[in-house]
């Protein structure tokens, strides 16, 4: 039932949010354990940066969340991408979503 209302939900926001060349989508995705970030391009349909917390040291998941944001952001300006879209999947921008947006933020991204 909660998997579903977040899909309706997530749905909702990609009719609103397309990421470019230019300015790719940053899509956050959150299990219990883990959480994953990618920059996708949807006109080409690419994922350009991709990070995850598997080879994290034990820290808390909020910490973790964190890390993830920075290590995305890093990636990504490598690749000269500043300026992207965030797409909380459905998620609601609460407790480790923030964490990894304000990751991102601090690593150099503008969103």
């Amino acid at each position: 039932m909660l998997k579903e209302l977040r899909i309706r939900k997530h749905k909702k926001i990609r009719r609103k949010i397309v990421g470019t060349k230019a300015i790719p989508r940053l899509v956050v995705f959150r299990s219990s354990k883990h959480i994953f970030a990618q920059l996708i391009n949807d006109q080409e349909g690419k994922t350009l940066v991709s990070g995850s917390d598997f080879k994290m040291a034990k820290e808390t998941k909020s910490k973790k969340a964190y890390a993830v944001g920075k290590d995305v952001a890093a990636k990504a300006l490598k690749l000269k991408i500043k300026k992207i879209v965030f797409d909380r999947g459905g998620f609601l921008y609460h407790g480790r979503v923030t964490e990894l947006a304000e990751g991102a933020r601090e690593g150099g991204l503008e969103f």
